[in-house]
């Protein structure tokens, strides 16, 4: 019999590797009725003693072309649910924690999808969590009633406080699963790498992990189209028209709305449209100032940091950025938008001879603007103004076999290494997708899995039988490892981009 936050729970049995798996853990009350955009609050007690056997549900979300979790059907607004994964442990000293915070552009997404699995991970000697939070209108919603309830003076950003609430539960129980509280280690992906980055600068998140793992995506970018946070003055006039277009006047009216009427709006917005109700903002309260400013004060939650993103990550989303027909010339677009860095844009993402080459640099400048400068600009940041170690990567592997495109079907594929790609070497369950692997990818796998699993138990991700990974330094000559079929240290690639972007960022934060 175990206890946790709540009450009593059965344990489970190992499987044959002597990993136990733990489902649908309630880490916060569910967040229903007049809890509906209010801040996560406690477990509610149970009587007698549960069984952590069967998935919680995932949150409100729209389909996006497919189901991302075959496995767990349930969807609801009672979704702050986690699962850990905890290995047999013959020496019993508490074990290092890794908590996976989703991806899914804050509208898609489960802990309990089948390529988050945790059981390789946790083969390798740590506790694996994974979670459930709000998402889309339900996780972001801001409006002038909500920030007058709230207390603080603020709204929006459920989503984060998800996160953080279930970090406080990981500190209060992980014990009982043979966990250690003072080795906790955040990875995520895409926007859950977003939300990563800025639990690094929010106050609230101070000392609940140790060390951070970042992939494809950190929120320094405030260029136009991509995922800035907002100031909430901006915010809260964006829910009001939320709210308006429901036909509701005030968040009593809007709490009175069923979870289907709610969803059946979500679903009318385009999942490219990065509305303030359904994205983080700067608040003053999770979020005191934007990331550039907060790490160039030196004052961010200063840990270990791996991080780094994938060769292609363009190529997934460009089609959906594709320019209308009629739309003037190539170079006359990127002259408008950069008005006077066009040419310098235009250098970079050059236009080439051939409509193909257009697309290849179309697809190279969506990928920078909207995941690689982002995550680039964290690291460099993090190398610059903190004094923990900052490591970065670069993959270059495409899965065998991957469709050329498949967005926003699932599972999202794309050419090259395209975004998304490394999430499944890194759980190491290539198995998940019956593509063609090959022995590369599997010695790739087993790679990546122990280079995060040894930063999340030393803060390093070097090992026995590793190529070595050497520390990031920030500014020109910096080197990064290379994860492709050569796992090498190599030059850091592209830099005259993501400095291009570094210059238009400062000059719109100045202006």
């Amino acid at each position: 019999m175990l206890e946790v936050e709540g009450g009593k729970f059965a344990d489970v049995a190992p499987d044959s590797s002597g990993v136990r798996v733990f489902k649908g853990i309630p880490y916060a009350a569910p967040p229903v009725g007049d809890l509906r955009w209010k801040a996560p609050q406690p477990v509610v007690s149970w009587s007698g003693t549960r069984s952590f056997t069967e998935w919680g549900p995932r949150s409100v979300q729209v389909n996006l072309g497919g189901d991302i979790d075959p496995l767990n059907k349930r969807m609801s607004e009672d979704c702050l649910y986690l699962n850990v994964w905890t290995p047999s442990n013959a020496a019993g000293e508490p074990l290092p924690v890794m908590v996976w915070i989703h991806g899914g552009i804050h509208v898609r997404g489960a802990g309990s999808q089948p390529e988050y699995d945790g059981t390789h991970l946790a083969k390798k000697g740590v506790v694996v969590v994974t979670i459930n939070y709000r998402l889309d209108v339900l996780g972001f919603m801001v409006h002038p009633d909500l920030t007058k309830e709230s207390g603080m003076n603020t709204s929006g950003n459920y989503a984060l406080l998800d996160q953080i609430a279930a970090l406080k539960w990981v500190q209060k129980n992980i014990g009982a699963f043979g966990g250690d509280p003072k080795q906790v280690t955040v990875f995520g992906e895409s926007a859950g790498s977003w939300d990563i980055s800025l639990l690094t600068g929010s106050p609230l998140a101070k000392g609940l992990f140790a060390r951070a793992i970042g992939e494809s995506g950190g929120l320094f970018n405030p260029s136009p189209g991509t995922h800035w946070p907002k100031p909430l003055e901006i915010c809260e006039q964006e829910g009001i028209k939320f709210a308006q277009s429901l036909g509701a006047a005030t968040i009593a009216d809007l709490r009175a709305k069923s979870t289907q009427e709610i969803l059946d709006a979500m679903t009318k917005l385009p999942p490219t449209t990065f509305a303030a109700y359904r994205q983080p903002l700067v608040d003053g309260y999770v979020l005191p100032a934007n990331l550039p400013a907060t790490y160039a004060q030196g004052r961010q939650n200063d840990v270990p940091l791996l991080v780094g993103w994938n060769a292609d990550e363009g190529s997934l989303f460009a089609p959906l950025f594709a320019p209308p027909p009629g739309a003037p010339p190539y170079a006359d677009r990127m002259r408008a938008q950069f008005k006077g860095m066009g040419d310098r844009a235009l250098t970079l993402y050059p236009p080439g001879s051939t409509p193909q080459e257009e697309e290849t640099s179309r697809t190279a400048m969506v990928g920078d603007a909207g995941l690689a400068y982002g995550t680039w600009a964290w690291a460099e940041r993090a190398a610059t103004t903190g004094k923990s170690a900052v490591f970065r990567f670069y993959f270059t592997r495409r899965p065998p076999g991957a469709p050329d495109y498949n967005y926003p079907a699932w599972p999202p594929s794309a050419p090259g290494a395209f975004h998304t790609a490394e999430i499944l070497y890194v759980f190491n369950n290539l198995h998940v997708r019956p593509w063609a692997w090959e022995p590369d990818d599997h010695r790739l796998a087993e790679q990546m899995s122990s280079y995060w699993t040894n930063f999340a138990k030393t803060g390093d991700p070097n090992g026995p039988d590793l190529p070595r990974w050497e520390p990031y330094k920030a500014g020109r000559g910096g080197q990064v490892m290379a994860l492709g079929k050569q796992v090498e240290m190599r030059a850091e690639p592209r830099r005259d981009r993501y400095e291009f972007w570094d210059d238009l960022a400062r000059m719109m934060l100045a202006h």
